[in-house]
């Protein structure tokens, strides 16, 4: 793994001479967007607080998207996805009916990995569906990783490079934003055992926590204020913390040109660590405050 990483580091540096047709550099770049598109290798982990005292995971890329800790960046393989889209050229792919003119093909052998795709799914190469997985009419792009027994729900996006933990259901029509430039730019993190409402849009490098529940519709980015209903705290911004249940919101704020409500996330209940998700109770939480999941 060392030596691809640094064919893949010494490419980038001359990225400017590289043309389609360029046979070496792009058998190194596939031997990497391999790694990716069979689980061998991730965009992006959390590095836990104690890895400096474990010696981090051994994993090529990472090791999970769960737990406390912070994001990190593979740039090298950030590296590969971006050198592929200037070292292909578009090529045309018919499809029953279908016509299709891109650089990337999409990504195969479903069924021997254990993944149910139902028509009107698509992933692109480079993408990693864990064993389980449920794709509705749907799309999972390049870099992105959707973990072990989780469900993407119909119109659902998971962009390039995100990074979905197990047993998460994106419900019905949820944007997963992504990031490929600048290349060290961190994706959004969805942790284990997550569920993401129906319509919530998560980007530009926004976290979900384990076990966390989004509310139908929240809008979560970096900019948006995560705030205790308890406390009226601040908790973080563009992410929310593990095991509770969140919804969209809005705060007072008076301006110079008047008085106007922003956008929040609110924190309206903390589960316990492992509690998974009675929807019954979940659905009468959310009633009680005016929201649906």
């Amino acid at each position: 793994m060392p030596g691809l990483q640094e064919r893949i580091e010494e490419l980038w540096e001359r990225a400017g001479e590289l043309r389609p047709g360029d046979e070496d550099a792009l058998g190194s770049v596939t031997e990497a967007i391999e790694l990716l598109d069979a689980g061998e290798a991730r965009v992006a982990y959390v590095e836990p607080v104690d890895a400096g005292a474990h010696g981090g995971d051994a994993m090529p890329g990472g090791g999970g998207v769960s737990g406390s800790g912070t994001v990190k960046v593979n740039l090298w393989l950030k590296y590969a996805i971006l050198l592929l889209f200037r070292l292909k050229e578009i090529a045309t792919t018919e499809v029953g009916p279908f016509e299709y003119a891109d650089k990337l093909p999409l990504k195969r052998g479903f069924a021997r990995a254990g993944v149910r795709v139902v028509p009107g799914a698509s992933a692109r190469w480079g993408s990693y569906l864990g064993p389980g997985v449920v794709l509705m009419p749907s799309y999972v792009n390049i870099g992105a990783r959707v973990g072990a027994g989780s469900m993407v729900d119909t119109w659902a996006t998971v962009a390039s490079c995100a990074q979905i933990g197990e047993r998460v259901h994106l419900s019905g029509g949820v944007g997963i934003g992504g990031v490929l430039e600048p290349p060290g730019a961190k994706p959004v993190v969805v942790g284990d055992d997550a569920f993401i409402g129906s319509r919530c849009m998560v980007t530009d490098g926004a976290r979900v926590g384990e076990g966390a529940v989004l509310g139908a519709g929240t809008i979560l980015n970096p900019s948006i204020p995560v705030i205790d209903a308890e406390t009226g705290d601040e908790l973080a911004r563009g992410e929310v913390p593990p095991w509770c249940v969140a919804v969209s919101a809005s705060r007072r704020r008076v301006l110079p040109g008047g008085e106007f409500f922003l956008p929040c996330v609110l924190v309206l209940r903390y589960l316990e660590e492992g509690e998974r998700h009675d929807k019954t109770q979940l659905e009468s939480l959310l009633r009680d405050h005016g929201v649906a999941t």
